[in-house]
């Protein structure tokens, strides 16, 4: 099975034509909602329009295409969810939180700028993405049910409580479920919160696909963090675009600390299996199926 999924990884997910599109409609929707204050802007821009791997957008595009592969709803959800992923990346940074000086390979937010600046582009982007969501051209209710997806996802109950755990646990030992939990939280959450969202564009979206679905997300984005934290150890800092080896410098709890390297890295690749048998349900998985098994495979 292994080497099956290997041998079947691809770089479809990155399709020039759908990254470009995600682009620039993230830079349309800048200049239509971040008019007031050029410095702000500027500030937005630099880390939403610094590349990435745009992961929650194409999960957003995949799980809309599951039953249409022509459904054009995805664009504005899938924007919404970069930059929700973005606001949460800048504020990480920021030396009341992680205190990194490079993303992307590039300075940090707050160090191309300053630190208040670098807090304001992240309560804009914070903003933006509830307002981008609630102008799209979908049915009201089911707006309303994206909407409670994300601020569930991204608030008190989901990413923010997985970095206020993080930070608490900084120079600590926790257990491994406690470890899930935060990572479930942090990083899972706003997986999770893409799929459900990209799959409620889809007006013909059954209870039982997107029970499947939402297995399907669990385990990618638990996979996604191992990898991270396998990353962390075996890349180096070019390839990553971020310091290498600051999870143990800052002496954080990883899977690699509690598993061992190559036990987390098997349990990622059998957690990235379980995600594809779980949507063998619909017509159209192949681009989740890519997706998953470059969340195992990435080098950054």
């Amino acid at each position: 099975m292994a080497g099956r999924i290997r041998r079947t990884m691809n770089n479809e997910i990155y399709d020039p034509s759908v990254l470009e599109s995600i682009e620039t409609r993230l830079s349309e929707l800048t200049d239509q909602y971040a008019k007031s204050s050029p410095e702000l802007k500027a500030a937005i821009n630099y880390s939403l329009l610094s590349g990435g791997k745009r992961l929650r957008a194409l999960l957003v595009k995949a799980a809309s295409q599951l039953i249409d592969p022509d459904n054009k709803n995805w664009i504005d959800c899938a924007c919404a969810l970069e930059m929700m992923h973005c606001y949460s990346l800048i504020h990480d940074d920021l030396p009341a939180m992680d205190d990194d000086n490079l993303r992307r390979g590039k300075p940090t937010n707050h160090i191309q700028f300053d630190e208040a600046t670098a807090i304001l582009a992240g309560d804009a982007l914070l903003t933006m993405a509830f307002e981008v969501i609630a102008n799209t051209s979908v049915n009201d209710s089911i707006k309303i049910k994206q909407i409670q997806i994300l601020a569930h996802a991204s608030g008190a109950n989901g990413m923010v409580a997985g970095q206020a755990i993080d930070l608490a646990s900084t120079n600590q030992e926790i257990d491994f479920e406690h470890l899930k939990t935060m990572h479930k939280l942090k990083t899972g959450a706003l997986i999770l919160a893409s799929v459900q969202i990209g799959a409620l564009c889809e007006p013909n979206i059954t209870p039982s696909q997107q029970s499947a679905l939402k297995q399907y997300a669990q385990n990618i984005g638990l996979g996604f963090q191992i990898i991270d934290d396998v990353l962390d150890v075996e890349s180096d800092t070019q390839t990553l675009g971020k310091p290498q080896g600051s999870d143990s410098e800052a002496n954080k709890s990883t899977y690699v600390k509690h598993l061992g390297l190559q036990t987390a890295k098997d349990t990622a690749l059998q957690l990235i299996e379980q995600a594809c048998e779980h949507i063998q349900i619909f017509e159209h998985p192949q681009m989740l199926n890519n997706i998953a098994l470059f969340v195992l495979n990435r080098k950054h």
